[in-house]
């Protein structure tokens, strides 16, 4: 059987795509996708949040990808329809 993503994850994974080449200033064709994994973020800082703001405590669906440039990982985070490449 041949198992298929379902379309969020394959929606995730273009939008970390594109964010990373556009940090990286790279096509966005040097880089593949090594894992995607759903989670739950405890709020919209999605698992990396920016020490000078206050986020609300609420859930957001999402994901956590890693993807490859140039042999380097990249771990991206996904939720509510915007994506943070986390460099913690």
């Amino acid at each position: 059987m041949i198992q298929t993503k379902p379309s969020s994850q394959l929606a995730a994974e273009k939008l970390a795509v594109n964010s990373l080449a556009q940090e990286l200033s790279i096509p966005v064709n040097a880089i593949s996708v090594v894992s995607a994994e759903a989670v739950e973020w405890p709020n919209p800082g999605l698992g990396c949040p920016d020490p000078d703001k206050f986020y609300p405590q609420v859930i957001v669906p999402g994901y956590k990808v890693t993807l490859d440039a140039n042999g380097t990982h990249y771990p991206v985070h996904v939720g509510s329809d915007r994506a943070i490449v986390c460099h913690q």
